[in-house]
């Protein structure tokens, strides 16, 4: 079996940096197991597989170990993918998915992704992350993922985490998102998953399903820029919309190829 692959860099106008993704399209879904496979053998944080039908694109993701309910580089990465290597011609691309319908919106070198917001809600520091994480946050709250506030981006920057003691920590699909005020922008970033493959995720669109909804509040201002600090870095264009919040990013091409499976 030969199929297409595409390694897309999102959140980035530039390759080797932003998030990669790599996307696949199925003319068919193949079995949970081998599509699971294949995600572990990419060594990306997310890939995406989507297959067209008379009902829709139906979109899911993998990372190399799990499947996930929510992904924005990888998301953002198909729309890439279907718009301008597979000559989409549509400036409103429509995904059916776990997580319900997620649009994207092709403008020029932009894509934005319709999500849905998750607001968090304050909770207690859990000891784990409190002895895991080099530097205490100023309060924490939680949605899917636990949302650490700090003071200043440097905190963020300067941030390491002990694995060992992190990997104790179960959050199923959830991960840890850290959070302050930025020095060049609205609000920067930086996100962890325990028990992961990959634990810092390099650009994570779907962390900002509850970072927007935050920065908001807080910055009373609904036309936000984000940055995400990791190693690779990343940049997102977001607006909170009450139910959903708009996440913006360009992408580039880093490798098109093909797979092969006995």
């Amino acid at each position: 079996m030969k199929l297409s692959i595409y390694q897309i860099d999102a959140f980035s106008d530039k390759v080797f940096a932003g998030n990669p993704a790599c996307v696949i399209p199925l003319e068919d879904w193949l079995p949970d197991e081998l599509l699971l496979k294949i995600a572990a053998e990419n060594a990306v944080a997310e890939t995406a597989y989507f297959v067209q039908s008379e009902t829709g694109i139906h979109l899911r993701w993998f990372t190399p170990d799990m499947e996930m309910d929510l992904c924005g580089h990888a998301t953002l990465a198909a729309a890439y993918v279907l718009k301008v290597h597979l000559n989409y011609d549509c400036d409103t691309l429509i995904f059916n998915t776990l997580s319900g319908r997620v649009t994207v919106q092709c403008q020029q070198d932009r894509l934005t992704l319709d999500f849905p917001s998750r607001p968090a809600v304050p909770v207690s520091l859990p000891k784990v992350i409190q002895q895991a994480f080099s530097i205490e946050p100023g309060s924490v709250l939680k949605a899917r993922d636990y949302l650490l506030i700090y003071p200043k981006a440097d905190d963020v920057m300067k941030l390491q985490v002990n694995r060992a003691l992190f990997d104790t920590l179960d959050l199923g699909t959830g991960g840890v998102i850290v959070t302050a005020p930025g020095d060049y922008c609205d609000f920067v970033s930086r996100f962890f998953t325990p028990q992961a493959t990959i634990l810092e995720d390099p650009v994570t669109g779907s962390a900002h399903c509850t970072l927007v909804p935050y920065w908001r509040q807080r910055l009373n201002k609904s036309s936000l820029l984000a940055m995400q600090l990791s190693s690779r870095g990343g940049t997102l264009y977001c607006k909170d919309q009450g139910s959903r919040v708009m996440i913006g990013g360009n992408a580039r091409t880093y490798m098109v190829g093909h797979i092969w499976i006995d």
